[in-house]
């Protein structure tokens, strides 16, 4: 089939190498110009400089809208487009052009965690599995027929990053895979099923502030979330900011008033966690590694020189 592809990132450079090696022909990709973002400058594979050095011509858009790229899409005949970490609205009379529709393929497990950095929000929630959906696009974002659907597990101790690579393996193998079903005329996909969808919003600053009264593992996995290279979780001590950048539940129980600095276990630092822990029923978040507000990483046993006082949510 001939191709157009919408992408952007390492997301989208992975997902054009795989159409590059498959039986079907790229005839244009369309990216994003490169941005300053601190993630643009992590997942940094260029979609533009790839199609350029395998001869396939490319359009720089912010926005699909404008005239001369929907008489760039209409030249060239697509039979599908493939949209892979394309991040603006794509209008219907260009999702809609190609015979065979638009097959966009997003790092959730559809209907669950629409919309944005699913990674992150499906670790926060403690699921067992996250995955890559090849759906067919329509008017409601990621709401389309699924075509297929790959899953990976979740670890005990897995980061957002980890997450990321076991998930972006997936993205080339799902659209080859994905062409193959609409290639064969099949239009029988799955619906999703609305009543169990969630769409999620991008995550902020708000979003990385620790609240003790979550319990430790709810706070463990936040620091997990929150890995390198994305944000840490912050809190602050005696007025001061104070990233979280490594932790784990604690061993034994400790009660208390939440955001409590309380006891030295292993190699970390135990801080009372959990709504219920003024009742003794809740583990502590244990806090091995932290970045001041100047910027210096210090083992939790270095910063923390005595034990109590409290850890806060605000200044």
């Amino acid at each position: 089939m001939r191709v157009v592809m919408f992408g952007f990132q390492t997301w989208g450079h992975r997902t054009l190498q795989a159409l590059l090696a498959s039986e079907h022909e790229v005839v244009l990709v369309v990216t994003h110009p490169r941005g300053e973002g601190a993630y643009e400058k992590v997942w940094s594979d260029s979609v533009e400089d790839l199609a350029r050095e395998n001869g396939v011509d490319v359009l720089v858009r912010e926005r699909p809208e404008d005239q001369e790229l929907l008489d760039a899409l209409k030249a060239a005949e697509p039979d599908v487009i493939v949209a892979c970490n394309w991040r603006t609205w794509i209008p219907p009379q260009v999702f809609a052009l190609p015979k065979h529709g638009t097959l966009n393929v997003h790092d959730s497990l559809l209907p669950k965690y629409a919309g944005f950095s699913p990674l992150i929000w499906a670790l926060l929630n403690d699921e067992k599995e996250v995955g890559v959906t090849a759906h067919m696009m329509d008017d409601t974002l990621d709401a389309g027929d699924i075509v297929l659907q790959r899953s990976v597990p979740v670890g005990p101790r897995d980061t957002t990053a980890v997450l990321f690579e076991k998930t972006l393996e997936l993205f080339g193998p799902i659209t080859v895979d994905g062409l193959a079903e609409i290639a064969s005329g099949r239009t029988d996909f799955t619906k999703q099923d609305r009543s169990q969808a969630s769409f999620f919003h991008k995550r902020a600053e708000e979003d990385l502030r620790i609240d003790f009264t979550w319990t430790a593992e709810e706070l463990d996995r936040l620091v997990r979330a929150q890995c390198a290279p994305y944000p840490s979780a912050f809190c602050f001590h005696r007025g001061r900011r104070l990233e979280i950048i490594e932790a784990d539940v604690s061993s034994a129980v400790y009660g208390g008033t939440p955001g409590r600095i309380f006891y030295r276990e292993g190699d970390g630092v135990a801080i009372v966690a959990g709504a219920e822990a003024r009742r003794g029923r809740s583990k502590a978040l244990l806090v091995k590694k932290v970045r001041t507000a100047d910027g210096v990483e210090l083992e939790a046993h270095e910063y923390f020189k005595n034990m109590g006082g409290y850890l806060t949510s605000r200044p």
